[in-house]
């Protein structure tokens, strides 16, 4: 059976992904642990010259690539926001982790169709690993030059078996971070931290949960088709599907009911068992 002309032209936008992917971790990889200097942004977030480089250098490929389709990026200027194909790049999500020698950190690619993702792809470079996924395919992980894998998250349907992972405690607002520790005292194991690489871990069902507060579309797009591709569920803590126009509180979890037992939590309504 032959493809048709919208899956053509999405697997064409997944081949142009890879090709970004390639391109920023060669500049990235060539300046990670090396001295450079570090600026702080007006809400106090780290930024490089690497994280305007490497955005820099993903700008132009995609004016070649897909002229016509509009960018947005975390360090500069978006460029046809309005346009019906809108690619979302976080150059390195992690910059923390990137100036500090940590090996977690990662290039963030989304492609969004009318606001809604339609591929996503997390780039590790230093661990020289790779998810991606089209929106209703496989997920996909690529390492150490191997053949890729096809990716399902645990299936874990249980908090008190999960496996949780959240930010550091000042991520959260002083109500939020109230609402998370319901779920932490109910988790079977909890973890801080991990950057966009604990999403991959999820993906690969390492990990079990998520819960983050307070992200970009572009921290959060790339995330949506892996997820929903291996098998698991990621929403806003209302439980609604994330989009260009999502707030940024976000909930992932390997299973539709362990999705649901934690989000009751958030809200205060469950009590785990």
């Amino acid at each position: 059976m032959h493809a048709s002309a919208p899956e053509r032209e999405l697997q064409h936008c997944m081949a142009s992904a890879h090709a970004l992917a390639d391109l920023a971790r060669t500049i990235s990889l060539r300046a990670f642990r090396q001295p450079m200097g570090v600026e702080f942004k007006e809400d106090g977030s780290p930024v490089t010259r690497v994280d305007r480089e490497v955005e820099a250098a993903l700008r132009k490929r995609l004016a070649k690539l897909h002229p016509t389709h509009g960018i947005v990026g975390e360090e500069m200027p978006e460029t046809g926001s309005l346009c019906d194909e809108v690619w979302h790049l976080d150059p390195i999500d992690g910059t923390k982790s990137y100036v500090c020698g940590l090996p977690l950190w990662g290039t963030l690619i989304a492609l969004a169709q009318r606001d809604e993702p339609v591929l996503g792809v997390i780039d590790i470079p230093a661990m020289d690993e790779r998810w991606s996924a089209l929106h209703g395919g496989t997920a996909w992980l690529m390492r150490g030059g191997k053949a890729p894998e096809p990716c399902v998250t645990s299936g874990c349907a249980r908090l008190s078996s999960a496996r949780l992972c959240t930010p550091a405690p000042d991520a959260f607002s002083h109500a939020q971070r109230a609402r998370v520790q319901r779920l932490e005292q109910h988790a079977a194991i909890r973890r801080q931290g991990g950057d966009c690489y604990a999403y991959g871990l999820l993906i690969s069902g390492h990990l079990d949960l998520l819960v983050e507060a307070g992200l970009d579309a572009h921290d959060f797009l790339p995330m949506r088709p892996l997820i929903e591709a291996a098998g698991g569920v990621i929403t806003d803590w209302f439980g609604r599907p994330l989009t260009a126009r999502s707030e940024g509180d976000v909930i992932a979890a390997a299973s539709a009911e362990l999705h649901g037992e934690a989000l009751d939590l958030l809200d205060g309504r469950g009590v785990a068992g």
